[in-house]
């Protein structure tokens, strides 16, 4: 996924519990019971960390942090949604599925997980299971590590999340969605712009990061839409394994990407981006081709939801202001 140190975007969701009579609270616990007896045992599965779990058949109260996007495109919906800074931030791209869903904290208080009662927990890094963690989590539920780090591929790691759920035919009927989605645009883009050069840089903290061309959202534009890369963006690929790297001044005065989409902190600050003098004879900054995309929306992060929301950026930007 995205690189470590990103900042993630801001978000605050409150929740509030009304509490009930005895008698309620009695029926309530009586009908969570019946529903956790209703969950069989399924199949065995070893995960990332060379744990076997014996997975529930059915679960339906699951936590994933940080996996929420391939559950989302599997049918299956969390109970709980990842967050940090107290739930300040959090995966504002997926609000639309996910606006009623409650926060946890990224690294998952066993009390808290304790309190939501799940019946399948995922973690998303071996991290998160380090030393006794691991035992305790699996002590509250059917604990299962994904490990998000060795999955270059979001393809290979939303097939391996549908083994949890025995969903695989759903991931390979989505995979085939997303090619055959991607397919259709990237054909509409050589009839629209040709062999104009696009580019994706992130301007957070006064530094400009180009995009990895087979990373992130640099495997949208190149791979997936096939859109031409201007040389630094190849050049910079060939010396780092980041999914962004940072850009030097002295680079970025010299491109000449004729479309640039940069992503930003907070709406607005594009202009306040290429303000230098410097960057006025970059074609897309000249011709006015920069499109401003902020930190809450996708293009920062590799899944089906967000990299089909990246295509939808695209065609926006390049096909739909030119009709």
């Amino acid at each position: 996924m995205m690189k470590k140190s990103y900042l993630l975007f801001i978000g605050i969701i409150l929740l509030g519990l009304i509490g009930c009579s005895n008698a309620t609270q009695e029926q309530t616990d009586e009908a969570d019971s019946s529903e956790t007896e209703d969950i069989s045992s399924g199949s065995l599965l070893t995960d990332d960390a060379g744990h076997e779990v014996e997975l529930p058949e059915s679960p339906k109260k699951i936590i994933a942090p940080y996996l929420e996007d391939d559950l989302l495109t599997l049918g299956q919906v969390p109970i709980v949604q990842w967050s940090v800074h107290e739930g300040e931030s959090i995966q504002h791209y997926l609000q639309e599925d996910l606006k009623d869903i409650p926060t946890i904290p990224h690294d998952l208080p066993f009390e808290v997980v304790t309190s939501y009662g799940p019946d399948l927990v995922l973690l998303s890094s071996a991290s998160l299971a380090e030393g006794e963690k691991y035992d305790t989590y699996s002590k509250i539920a059917p604990t299962f590590v994904i490990e998000s780090e060795q999955y270059d591929d979001w393809r290979e790691r939303l097939k391996r999340v549908a083994e949890v759920f025995s969903e695989e035919e759903t991931a390979k009927e989505k995979l085939a969605e997303y090619d055959q989605f991607a397919e259709e645009i990237r054909e509409e883009m050589k009839q629209e712009i040709g062999d104009e050069s696009v580019i994706a840089l992130w301007w957070f903290d006064d530094t400009f990061y180009v995009v990895n061309e087979q990373k992130s959202s640099g495997e949208v534009l190149y791979q997936d839409l096939e859109l031409t890369a201007p040389n630094v963006v190849e050049e910079m690929a060939a010396d780092q394994n980041e999914n962004w790297a940072p850009l030097s001044l002295e680079l970025l005065a010299e491109l000449d990407a004729d479309h640039i989409f940069i992503i930003t902190n907070k709406e607005g600050e594009a202009d306040q981006a290429f303000a230098d003098q410097v960057f006025q004879n970059i074609p897309a900054v000249k011709n006015g081709n920069v499109y401003e995309y902020s930190m809450e929306e996708s293009w920062l992060y590799s899944c089906y939801i967000a990299n089909t929301q990246v295509i939808d950026d695209v065609y926006e930007s390049l096909v739909k202001q030119e009709e």
